[in-house]
């Protein structure tokens, strides 16, 4: 039996291969995608700020490449600046989230062929725990 961490890493490798495939056709990547769920996730009334998608994204990606997933998805329109240091999606990226949402949701569909839910959950609480243990050491 091969170690968690090179099952970690083909995974990994394997849902952001197979994502950035599936979502390019928008003009996305995963993280591009992660991004734009943060951005619309925020309530509208107060637009959330580059530093809370940093917060929350900062185990998916390093600092250049949010920056750069930040990037894409306002040269595309799916986000605006509706001030300095904000982000909120646009009408546009809202309907087109969407869209994507429906893909995603495929997706994760395929990617857990096979796998109960109770299977899931624990796969999901085990690694949690064993993140936990390590950084909390």
């Amino acid at each position: 039996m091969k170690p968690i961490g090179y099952w970690l890493n083909r995974t990994d490798k394997a849902l952001t291969g197979y994502m950035n495939g599936m979502l390019a056709e928008f003009g996305l990547t995963r993280t591009a995608w992660q991004v734009l769920n943060v951005v619309g996730a925020a309530a509208t009334d107060t637009p959330i700020t580059d530093d809370d998608v940093r917060t929350a994204l900062s185990a998916n990606a390093d600092a250049a490449t949010l920056a750069a997933a930040v990037d894409t998805v306002l040269a595309d329109g799916w986000a605006t600046r509706p001030g300095p240091g904000r982000l909120a999606l646009t009408s546009d990226g809202e309907h087109r989230l969407a869209v994507v949402a429906e893909r995603v949701h495929a997706f994760r569909e395929l990617s857990t062929v096979g796998i109960t839910p109770d299977e899931y959950r624990t796969a999901v609480t085990v690694l949690e725990r064993m993140t936990r243990n390590l950084e909390d050491h």
